[in-house]
């Protein structure tokens, strides 16, 4: 199984912590007999702390209770991959954890922050000449701190191969799974938001969310709307055909899909395509041709232009690439 460490750092965030085992902790195999909820788990996660009695904190630092990690650092020497959660950032992380990072980055391994564990990242140097992020009330500290990292707050997270960084303590749900939908495709991403209850569509460019107005009486949610546009991503859908299923003008709708999801509602509908085509690629023996239907690009043509630029790689080369490995 692929192995994933979280280093638990002194006055680690709560929520951040518990982050990474629940999202690896339920990908499983897509292999599911007798009626089987679970597959076969595809990820073994361990906690591994810097000292026995953590400090675990919530908001503004305030402690909500001790720990002591079940593994100490040594455990993130042999992951596959290592994840840092958020912490106090007035406090400065341990030589001890510094080093680890930094071992295990040069032995291979695939290096993640969560909010402010980016800190921890820049600290270790592992962010020098990379483009990052963290929470973007944070993002001003972290480019001051570390004139060297190219910090941009406007996204959720940052994948800059080896080494990537997420937003706020919600969005690494959206890394995780992004890690995820990398190492073992885009169905097993898919069922892992389905059982955490997270939409499955939050890719890392999207905005942070950052509209900070009063809610109007014009102020609605877009899960409905999504949700129909998934369940009909084979139709010749328009603008127009969108809005009236929202029951607002187009100019509305786009309005609200670029405030909630810094987006149109086109690419946000061309992206579910892509990402339901790559999962019929996986899972399915589908000719690129059905695929193109069933996805609502219509011909194949369609389908590879716009798989080619969002995956690059053509749908082809994408089932070959997924089925080696």
């Amino acid at each position: 199984m692929h192995n994933v460490a979280v280093v638990a750092a002194h006055h680690v965030k709560s929520l951040e912590l518990a982050i990474p085992a629940q999202v690896f902790g339920t990908a499983s195999s897509q292999d599911k007999a007798d009626g089987a909820v679970f597959g076969a788990p595809l990820y073994e996660v361990v906690v591994c702390g810097e000292r026995a009695d953590l400090v675990v904190c919530g908001r503004g630092g305030t402690e909500l209770y001790r720990m002591t990690a079940p593994h100490d650092l040594t455990a993130a020497l042999t992951a596959d991959t290592v994840i840092v959660p958020g912490a106090r950032t007035d406090i400065e992380p341990s030589t001890a954890v510094l080093d680890v990072l930094r071992q295990a980055h040069d032995r291979g391994a695939r290096i993640a922050s969560i909010c402010c564990g980016a800190f921890i990242l820049a600290a270790a140097g592992l962010l020098d000449g990379r483009r990052a992020t963290t929470h973007w009330t944070s993002a001003g500290g972290l480019a001051q701190r570390f004139p060297q990292v190219e910090v941009d707050p406007s996204v959720l997270f940052v994948d800059d191969g080896d080494v990537l960084t997420s937003a706020g303590a919600a969005t690494g749900l959206d890394l995780c799974v992004h890690m995820v939908r990398n190492d073992f495709g885009a169905a097993v991403a898919a069922d892992v938001a389905r059982h955490v209850v997270i939409p499955p569509q939050r890719d890392g460019g999207q905005a942070q969310f950052m509209v900070h107005r009063e809610p109007t009486g014009d102020s609605g949610a877009l899960q409905p709307t999504m949700r129909w546009l998934r369940d009909h991503l084979g139709e010749p859908l328009t603008l127009s055909d969108i809005a009236r299923h929202a029951a607002v003008s187009p100019r509305t709708l786009n309005r609200r899909f670029r405030e909630q999801t810094g987006t149109t509602p086109l690419q946000w509908l061309l992206t579910q395509r892509v990402r339901h085509a790559q999962e019929l690629l996986e899972t399915t023996a589908l000719s690129v041709e059905e695929i193109a239907r069933h996805c609502g690009f219509g011909t194949a043509i369609n389908l590879r232009q716009h798989f080619t630029r969002r995956v690059h790689l053509s749908p082809q080369a994408y089932r070959h690439a997924f089925r080696a490995h």
